[in-house]
Parts: structure tokens; sequence; C-alpha cells
């Protein structure tokens, strides 16, 4: 969830570090640090807050201009201590020789520090972090690789790490275990970092590391090995996106332009995909023959937050186009529930990092039980695609801010047409399928006509901004929908928000219904729209307001709500990508009119590399 950035070479070490953990500001922190090796000397730097007071701090320091070095830098997401400068990163030993930045947590750090303290060495941080520099420090012989690689043979838990060292000028080491960490190749120059986006403005050579890999990066290339000194080979990827998709183009917010480039995103994730001809969907990462499809017989999606929320709706696509019986599990509960996985079992992580911790955990436990498992996530190379047996990836580009947007439309735009693949090898007919891709082909026309309507859902959005408590109720496939909507608005803004399948109300929440508390009812017309209706005259009759989804041209819903935001007249099968797109709107303009960090909102982080 922290972020790292490590750098050899030749630039500006300050403003090179600065500039990657600036590109890394999106994955949420509370503080940051970097460590600098200058003139046979470690300079610490570390402040509480934004990269910029770091900035001006390091500037202060030593200036931006300190050429021709190595440093590591992080951002942290507290875990272990609370948000502090001493708890900060990076971490020194007691002699100043090492320097490690960390993200992961170490679960054994306790009884490691009482050794530790019982050999005389003091601990200055909260963190479990710090054993790890006092451990590397204890282990070191002269080879500053084989140390770190002794040292975290006495570690359990998870690891991201950056190692610098007075003995050893112009390395880094580095490795992982469970957090994320990649190389970057330049000419030259070498960087290191825990996601790619802190590295495009730089290279495009990158190499992912896997678990229990330990790297010695120089300015000249990179040599790795396990932690038994095994040297190994990894291969060079290539970041496939601009760095100008890391950038907000002219937009307030990361978040408002990645709503906006849905209609792009979605079209990528479809194009190249839908077979006229045939009838059918194809993915080429799923080399699996159709007697292989047709053996599978159950189907469990494994995903956390709005992922698990694309899952839900997965799940009806599945079951109704294909009749395949589908199971959503929570990922965090996964392993520990002991699943029952059979020999004709395929399960679906789904991830946009690729990182999620209980999702790969999840794919680890699925593939130890013999599932087929095939995930669906956004970013090439990590490590769920990397250990899954076939990867569908998203193709919606980067997604910098934390509120999951674009790919969450792009989930459930996949899981539509892999439900339509199984779905033709069994009873959908050639031409029911036709008529699917027809419609799956509107969605980025769609979602544009939706984006079009950005400034009258500002309007509702500001005159609600005031609410401290929302409810979100759908039916069927909008079910799932309602509680991404609520998940939006709560995520970004701070309001209180639930989702409930509509029929739940008098199950209990409509005990809280009074008019401060509107709700917003998805309403378009599709089935169980006549049940919707008497949803919502029960909240009117607790005076709540109702906000709806409603399908354009239909005038039911004109005086029975307060407010209706109309979505684009389309089938259950595209409406959840289409209303989606309206309560995020909706959600971003409530969280502006609030005056809240929209892109990077408190205690979240993009990428939950913790469980």
């Amino acid at each position: 969830m922290c972020g790292i950035v490590g750098y050899v070479g030749l630039r500006s070490v300050p403003e090179t570090l600065l500039d990657g953990l600036k590109r890394l500001e999106y994955r949420g922190y509370d503080s940051s640090g970097m460590a600098l090796l200058n003139d046979g000397k470690i300079i610490e730097i570390k402040n509480i807050g934004k990269v910029i007071n770091l900035e001006k701090k390091a500037s202060d320091t030593v200036g931006l201009e300190l050429k021709n070095g190595t440093g590591i830098a992080h951002t942290r997401w507290a875990t272990h201590g609370f948000p502090s400068e001493i708890n900060a990163h990076p971490h020194l030993d007691a002699k100043h020789r090492f320097a490690i930045v960390h993200n992961g947590i170490i679960e054994n750090y306790q009884s490691l520090k009482t050794q530790l303290q019982e050999k005389g060495i003091v601990f200055k941080s909260e963190t479990d972090s710090e054993v790890l520099v006092h451990l590397i420090s204890e282990c070191y012989n002269g080879n500053l690789l084989e140390a770190v690689a002794t040292a975290l043979k006495k570690v359990n838990g998870t690891y991201g790490l950056a190692v610098i060292s007075l003995e050893s000028p112009g390395t880094i080491i580095a490795a992982r275990h469970g957090s994320p960490l990649l190389i970057g190749l330049g000419e030259g120059e070498s960087f290191i970092a825990s996601d790619a986006a802190a590295l495009v403005a730089f290279t495009r050579r990158v190499i992912y590391l896997n678990d229990h890999d330990v790297a010695q990066v120089t300015s000249s290339g990179v040599e790795i090995r396990n932690l038994d000194n095994i040297a190994v080979n990894r291969d060079i990827s290539k970041i496939d996106w601009e760095p100008g998709a890391v950038e907000k183009s002219g937009f307030e917010h990361f978040m408002l332009k990645e709503i906006c480039e849905q209609p792009e995103a979605v079209g990528n994730s479809i194009r190249g995909r839908l077979d006229l001809r045939s009838g059918n969907a194809h993915f080429n990462a799923l080399n699996l023959s159709p007697y292989e499809l047709s053996k599978i017989n159950r189907i469990v999606i494994a995903a956390c937050g709005t992922s698990m929320h694309a899952g839900m709706v997965g799940r009806y696509f599945f079951e109704d186009l294909a009749s395949i019986p589908v199971d959503v599990e929570q990922a965090a509960e996964f392993r520990y529930r002991n699943p029952i996985i059979q020999p004709d079992t395929m399960v679906l992580p789904v991830s946009q990092s690729g990182e999620t911790a209980d999702t790969l955990a999840a794919v680890r436990e699925a593939a130890n039980k013999g599932a087929i498992v095939t995930a669906i996530c956004n970013v090439v190379g990590s490590t769920i695609a990397r250990e899954s047996e076939h990867c569908i990836y998203l193709h919606a580009g980067p997604e910098i801010g934390v509120a999951s947007t674009k790919a969450f439309t792009c989930q459930v735009t996949v899981l539509l047409m892999l439900a339509m693949l199984f779905g033709r090898n069994r009873r959908m007919s050639y031409q029911n399928a036709l008529g699917l891709i027809a419609e799956i082909e509107t969605i980025p026309e769609l979602t544009k006509k939706v984006l079009d309507q950005r400034s009258g859902i500002e309007a509702v959005a500001k005159k609600y901004a005031e609410a401290e408590d929302f409810f979100y109720i759908g039916r069927g496939y909008l079910y799932p929908v309602a509680l991404e909507g609520a998940l939006k608005l709560k995520e970004i803004s701070y309001i209180h928000a639930e989702g409930y399948h509509a029929a739940e109300l008098k199950h209990g929440p409509i005990a809280l219904l009074e008019e401060n508390v509107p709700v917003v009812a998805l309403a378009n017309d599709l089935p169980g729209k006549e049940k919707m209706i008497s949803n919502i005259q029960e909240c009117r009759a607790r005076c709540s307001p109702v906000i709806a989804t409603v399908t354009a041209g239909d005038e039911s819903f004109k005086d029975l709500v307060s407010d209706i935001i109309t979505i684009p007249a389309c089938s259950q099968f595209i409406a959840p990508v289409v209303t989606a797109v309206a309560l995020q709107l909706f959600a971003y303009y409530v969280a502006k009119e609030r005056g809240c960090e929209i892109d990077q909102p408190r205690n979240l982080a993009k990428s939950v590399t913790v469980e």
C-alpha cells in the first residue's frame, strides 16, 4: 500500500526520487522520506504529510541537484505506529551504515526485536520495519546481497524492500515477498519502484520481481538471486502506456479524468474480442478448447471491494447466459473458509491492481486445490496475472484515482463477454449471441451519453451534498451497482452510505429513514421496476427524498421522486455499466462540493497489499 522508489545513476537523485513519489501519491500515505548516499555518508530526510513538504525539506537540506549517486525513497501508510517522522521511512541502523525502505508487514517482528534488544540494539521507532535494518546490519559480512538474503530468511511476513549501504556505494538491493517490486532499466542508470507509474517517465523496460527474489541493482544492470543465493532469470517486460496516461490532462482530478475515459476504456476492453462470424467472444489468454470449457460446471469469483461488486454483477451474467452456478467470495475469507473446490471449478480472481493481497492469497489457495484459475485484472505483469493459469486483461489503462471507476466498468464488461463465451458453449443460440454482441458494442456510446449529462448530475449532487447519511437501493442486476454507488460516495465524500437490495429496506434499515436521509433508487426500466416503485413509495412515506435513476423516456417517476438522473435505454446486461457511471459522477460532485480530497481520500490506498 506504500510507495517505494529507488535510483542509481547520473541524474539528480533527489529530483528523480521525488518525481517517482509524486506519481505514487495516489496509493495513499501519511508520511514520506528518502535516504541518499553522498560523500561517504547516508543523508536521511523524512517528513509528515504530502510529498511536496518532503521536497521543500530536501531542497533546504541538500538541494535538489545532487547528481551521480544512489538513493531510496518511500511513502508510508501507517500499520505499526502512528504517523510521525520517527516512524516514517527510511530506517537506519545504529551506526548509519545501512538504510532501508519497506512495504508489507513483518509478522514476527516482536520476537526479532526482543532478540536484537538483548544484544544491546536500541530501537527508535514503533514500526515493524525497523527490525529489518538492524537484522541486515547484524548479518553483514562484507557482501550486502548475502546479508539481506540471510536477514530475510529470519523473517515471517511480507516485504517489498530496498536497501542501500555505505559499504556498497552505487548499489541498491531490492527484494520482494508478497509486496510488488519492479526494476526499471535505463542507459547507464537503473530504477526500482513498487509500481510502474513511478518509472514510466524514465523507462519502459522493467523486470517484475517474483517472491523470494533478491536483486543487486547498479547503474549498469541487475543481478537477481533467490534467498539461497542461486542466480535466477526474469524476463524484461515493456510498459505499454504513455507517461501522459498518469497525468491529469487538464482535468481537475484524476477521478474525473478516469470517469470520462470510460467510453475509450470500455472500448479497449471490447476491441478484438467479439466475433460476428461465430457469434462469440474470444480471449487469447484463455486457451481452453470448447470441450474443456464444457467441463467447467461451477465458477467462483474471488475479489474485494469494487472488484467484488463487479463479480456480483458477473454472477447474474454467468447464471442467466450460461446456466453455470456461481459463488462470489470475499477474497479475504476464501482460504480461511476452506472452500470446496472440485476439478470442474473455475476460479476468477478479479483485481484492478493484480496485487491485492487477499485476492492473491485466494489465487494460491485455488491453485493448490486444483482449480482452473483465470484472473481478470488491469495491470500487465502484476503478481496475480503471473501466478494465475490464465489472465484476461482489462486494457483500461492506468487508474490513478484511489476510488476505482473505469476498472469497475471494464471488469463488468469483460465478465459479460466471458459469460457469453460460456453461454455459446452451452445453450445460447447464434442469433441471441449476435443480439448481445450488438448490445455490448453500444456500451461506449451509451456511456458517453451519461457523461454528456455531467452538469445535470452535478446540480443534483450539490442539492444533497450536506446530507450525512445515504441509502442506495437496487434490484436484480442493479443491486450490486447500488452497493458500488454507496461505496463510491463513502470513499471520497466521507458520507455514511449503505447499499441494500430494495427488498431489504423493510427488514431493518427503513427504521433510519427520515427527511434528512436521501435514498438513491436504481429504478431503470428493467425487470423488478414495479417492485421498485413500491419501495420508493415506502421511502416517501418516511419523508426521505428519493433520487432515482430512470430510463430515458420513462415518465412514470415524474411525480414520484424528488430528483431524476436519466439513463439511456438498454437491457439488464448493459444497465449496470451505464448506471454505475452516473453514480460515479454523483459521488464525485458531492465530494467536490464538500471540499474533500478526491484522488487521495483519507485512510485509503489504491493497491491493498497487506491482509
